[in-house]
């Protein structure tokens, strides 16, 4: 086979959604049709294949995106499984950075959830063609036209119908497919594996024919020569029809919707042929930038073609117990051999890629080489974080890489005994290195470890995992919230560093303008000397010194953003200055300026949605307005009602309990970061006192 056929026969999917939309029964199911596995798993039971960790079978939830591969009518299909709760978005991000197409899933009693928004948002971010399947048709409640409607109402990509539910809820029995008109029926018996394409009842035909009219309507917009025949209203050409829904779908026009119900085993195989029908292969997708490690302004792009130099990115790290560390690679372009080596260009490192590996979630099989368009698994890859690039040695190239959210709550861990001090640390290195958010910092102040991460149940997950997988006994803090400070005005300040002892002294002397920065960036240094007042050689020095010294702020000891630093001013000693007599003056001098800066304390606030049932909305909106929220929006929906509200984290800690309670267990919430916000005066100076006593 031609390497061009090959590619056109990949495809490298992700299925996202909304926590409980079915992601992993969906993916389950696909695994099962496509021959992979002889057996459903089902998440309830904690049988999931996808499922592995012990921690996801027992809380019913994905945790870590699970890559595998499977086959369908003569395509291969690398899929990866992505977590729906938010305090693992990183996994649908990085997962998102390497996917050629998306299979979006939607509740169709739910909706479009808050989660299902955050997810599509980032699909647009990595400009991901994707097909949306509308899943538990089979629920009471379920309703596919108000689903649909919606994803139109909510997402600026029009979502079009392909296939329609016949009956909802407990009525449904099978799929309308608009393409060909025909009503599939699945039987039970067989789980599904085997169907009969009927014509469509007539009942159902009017309802039909309203959908495919809208159907053929979106599609004849991007064929000149469809529109033509659809205005003079002429039979379409149904193999034209296939190929211009291809073409808007790659080009992020339109999203072709499904529906089925993959618990009931119904649609999933229509799935299937739209995943190979309509989303793009590696060929379908431009070739991917990058540019040289030692002049980024050069670019450079590597097209999808095994005989192309080879350049892969690294978009997981994992810790396994038999094996090490793997890491998750898409190959690009070129060909990445078993025992080859490869270039880390930002760090300058050459890697031994000692094994490749196909995944099938957390089994494997070894493969000689991986090509082009294809996710595999490597071993021995000893220094490769999380988004770097690895490339032919010859032809360096940097792809882009990808950028994480910064962790805001933390908790402090301290180790049993001697013996869990070692361990602790060895985990703690592994687990930073699988997850970009996970961030570690020791204390000199308390001696404490204190570990950092995106919410509650991130953090309580990395713990539970610190003590089954790597066995370390530790004691564990209440979490915290991760404040910041701020600066509010422009200051000058000085800072001097002279000491003389015996033989040569130090000498370090500068003048610094400080502020908030204007543009939003976390840090901003201007070098405003005129004259050589400051050695050009020490001024590398003086920026240093303020970078280290904004990571203990002057009120509180919290990390200084915001901060535009300008050099003006300064003085040397011929014999005595040198770069750490510099750093040490910046660090004074910035300590001085902070505290003349108006400083202020900067604390996270989330956006939660809460869904209440009509009868406990006013108690619940009270606890919000307890909590400092910030009502943005009542929304109904169905028998309950939509609260779209921005509250502190510092007042959401044990919030889960707390509605459970005023709701009888009725209400449920979902929370993601926002931004950085001043802390209340008063609120403030209550933290203040408290830390003082």
């Amino acid at each position: 086979m031609s390497d061009t056929e090959r590619l056109k026969e990949i495809r490298n999917i992700g299925i996202m959604a909304h926590i409980d939309a079915g992601k992993t029964t969906t993916t389950e199911r696909i695994l099962f049709y496509t021959g992979k596995t002889h057996r459903m798993g089902e998440v309830h039971d904690g049988a999931a294949t996808m499922d592995w960790m012990e921690q996801e079978k027992e809380r019913g939830i994905t945790i870590t995106s699970a890559a595998t591969t499977c086959f369908w009518r003569d395509h291969t299909i690398n899929i990866i499984d992505t977590p729906g709760h938010v305090d693992f978005t990183v996994e649908v991000e990085r997962s998102l950075r390497v996917l050629d197409g998306a299979v979006a899933l939607f509740c169709a009693v739910g909706g479009v959830e808050p989660q299902s928004e955050t997810v599509w948002r980032q699909a647009d971010k990595y400009h991901v063609p994707r097909i949306a399947y509308i899943n538990k048709m089979d629920r009471t409640g379920a309703d596919f036209a108000h689903t649909l409607k919606m994803m139109n109402d909510r997402f600026a990509t029009r979502c079009v119908a392909i296939a329609i539910p016949a009956g909802e809820g407990g009525m449904f029995s099978g799929i309308i497919d608009l393409m060909s008109m025909k009503f599939r029926v699945f039987h039970e018996d067989s789980q599904g594996t085997t169907f009969d394409d009927l014509d469509v009842p007539a009942d159902m035909l009017a309802m039909a024919n309203e959908y495919r009219e809208k159907l053929l309507e979106a599609v004849a917009e991007y064929d000149d020569h469809l529109l033509e025949q659809f205005l003079h209203d002429e039979e379409l050409d149904p193999a034209k029809v296939m190929a211009a829904v291809r073409k808007a779908t790659v080009e992020l026009h339109m999203v072709p919707v499904l529906c089925g119900s993959s618990f009931k085993n119904k649609g999933i195989q229509k799935l299937l042929d739209c995943i190979v029908d309509f989303l793009p292969s590696p060929l379908d997708k431009p070739p991917v930038k990058g540019h040289d490690a030692d002049r980024p302004e050069k670019h450079i792009v590597r097209k999808a073609r095994s005989d192309e130099p080879s350049s892969a990115l690294a978009f997981k790290i994992m810790t396994d117990p038999y094996v090490g560390k793997l890491t998750y690679i898409r190959v690009y372009s070129g060909t990445v051999k078993a025992g080859s080596y490869l270039l880390n260009p930002i760090s300058g490192i050459k890697e031994r890629i000692a094994r490749l590996l196909r995944m099938h979630s957390n089994k494997r099989e070894d493969i000689t080489e991986a090509r082009a368009g294809d996710i595999v698994a490597a071993i021995g890859l000893r220094k490769t974080t999380t988004g770097d690039t690895l490339c032919d040695p010859k032809h360096p190239v940097v792809l882009e890489s990808m950028t994480f959210p910064e962790p805001v709550v933390s908790v402090s861990i301290e180790p049993r005994t001697k013996a869990d001090q070692e361990k602790l640390t060895d985990a703690l290195i592994k687990l930073a290195e699988e997850d970009p958010t996970f961030k570690v910092k020791y204390d000199q102040e308390t001696g404490q470890t204190v570990i950092s991460g995106m919410g509650e149940l991130h953090l309580e997950i990395l713990v539970d995992r610190l003590m089954r997988e790597f066995s370390v006994g530790a004691a564990v803090g209440k979490p915290s919230v991760a404040y910041k400070e701020a600066l509010t005005k422009m200051v000058e300040c000085e800072g001097r560093f002279v000491r003389q002892t015996g033989g040569k002294g130090q000498y370090g002397h500068v003048f610094l303008r400080l502020g908030p920065t204007t543009d939003g960036a976390e840090f901003r240094f201007e070098n405003k000397l005129v004259g050589g007042t400051v050695p050009r050689e020490f001024i590398p020095a003086v920026e240093k010194g303020v970078k280290d010294a904004m990571s203990n702020g002057v009120l509180a000891g919290y990390p200084v953003t915001g901060v535009h630093c300008e050099l003006f001013d300064g003085s040397h000693h011929d014999v005595d200055s040198n770069e750490m007599a510099f750093k040490i003056a910046a660090s004074m001098a910035f300590q001085d300026g902070a505290r003349k800066a108006g400083p202020i304390l900067l604390e996270p606030i989330m956006d939660v949605e809460v869904l209440v049932p009509e009868a406990y909305m006013g108690s619940v909106v009270g606890d919000l307005n307890s909590r400092r929220g910030k009502i943005n929006g009542m929304v109904p929906r169905g028998d309950v009602t939509v609260i779209a509200v921005t509250v502190p984290l510092s007042e959401m800690f044990g919030y889960a309990n707390a509605l459970r309670n005023i709701s009888q267990g009725r209400a449920v919430f979902t929370m993601q970061f926002s931004k950085y916000a001043p802390v209340p005066e008063e609120i403030s100076q209550k933290m203040f006192e408290g830390a003082r006593i």
